[in-house]
């Protein structure tokens, strides 16, 4: 395996996420930030940040499958959200949870950063989203 996700005695608990992954892989993999937006570029989600969330997921899960990759290779996920504030932390994780199966995103999540910034791409983006992983 790849990946090893694990979280250190003495971390801080209860977070939905792993404090710590091991890459043990020899190629590795970016997937830049995806949005809301479907292949052909259309607006998905507009103003709802759960939707955006779940789409920009869906969109990542499809970069990773490019490189022979799943969000089970992934060793850190990156997010970045418009004007955020502790009130969207529901909004946000009913996102991810309204994909988490589908995609088979890890529970716990990988290591993972939320990174509030005040503009994204577009004024109708509100959360983008990176993953790195790596393979065998």
């Amino acid at each position: 395996m790849a990946v090893q996700l694990l979280t250190p005695e003495g971390m801080l608990q209860p977070v939905p996420y792993h404090h710590v992954s091991i890459g043990t892989g020899s190629r590795q993999v970016h997937v830049a930030g995806q949005i809301a937006r479907d292949a052909e570029g259309n607006h998905i989600a507009t103003d709802d940040l759960a939707g955006q969330v779940a789409q920009a997921l869906r969109n990542t899960a499809r970069g990773l499958a490019g490189a022979g990759a799943t969000f089970s290779d992934v060793v850190r996920l990156r997010f970045f959200v418009t004007h955020w504030s502790p009130e969207k932390i529901d909004d946000f994780m009913a996102g991810l949870a309204a994909v988490t199966e589908e995609l088979g995103i890890p529970q716990p999540l990988p290591p993972v950063s939320l990174i509030g910034v005040d503009y994204l791409f577009e004024p109708d983006v509100l959360v983008e989203v990176e993953a790195f992983a790596v393979l065998d």
